[in-house]
């Protein structure tokens, strides 16, 4: 079959060498992110790739962009989400953390592997940090915190899921949830409600 393919012209497309670029990175890190190996994955040739980037530095500056689009972009939005409490507000944050279509662990995990030797990237990242502990602190003060506060705050919130995620720590689904009312108390000194709980439970069947 990729004979057939490769036969009719098939190059594939630039999303699917950047997902295939991507399923490299999170399995095996940036080092392998390669031409010949992402090639060999897909059954395509080689040269199919320089239809879509100039070379692999462009692929590489592909899944930035993916990480900031799938990350950052989608962290702020839940920070800006509707809520008509402070408790909704951490919820719908807490949606990023047990939801990888809101925010991406392992995406997460990879970059910051990869920027441990690349200056460049580690600016990138500096940046990225500071606009979402931007938004968290922009959601705490909607509901009336002081500012040194809501920056303490926000800090406490982003801190403690980064180093989740850093550790590669891993719960099983229920645990988790069950610590959920806690962890919304402790990082707003707000108690959720029942209704409120629910909700996001119902959000996050498992």
């Amino acid at each position: 079959m990729r004979q057939m393919v490769q036969e009719r012209g098939w190059r594939g497309s630039a999303e699917l060498w950047l997902d295939a670029a991507y399923q490299v990175l999170v399995e095996s890190g940036v080092d392998q992110v390669k031409v010949g190996v992402l090639a060999e994955r897909l059954g395509l040739s080689r040269t199919s790739f320089y239809w879509h980037f100039a070379d692999r530095e462009a692929l590489l500056a592909g899944l930035i962009a993916r990480w900031q689009a799938q990350n950052t972009a989608k962290l702020v939005a839940q920070s800006e989400a509707p809520a008509a409490t402070v408790s909704e507000a951490i919820l719908n944050i807490f949606d990023c953390w047990v939801d990888a279509s809101l925010f991406d662990s392992r995406l997460e995990f990879a970059i910051r592997t990869w920027a441990l030797n690349d200056a460049g990237l580690e600016a990138t990242i500096a940046t990225a940090d500071a606009t979402r502990i931007a938004a968290l602190a922009a959601m705490f003060r909607r509901f009336a915190y002081a500012a040194d506060e809501a920056d303490i705050r926000a800090h406490t919130v982003y801190l403690t899921q980064i180093g989740y995620i850093s550790m590669r720590t891993t719960e099983a689904h229920g645990p988790r949830m069950a610590r959920m009312r806690a962890y919304a108390l402790t990082f707003t000194g707000q108690l959720p409600t029942d209704a409120e709980i629910a909700a996001f439970l119902a959000r996050h069947p498992g």
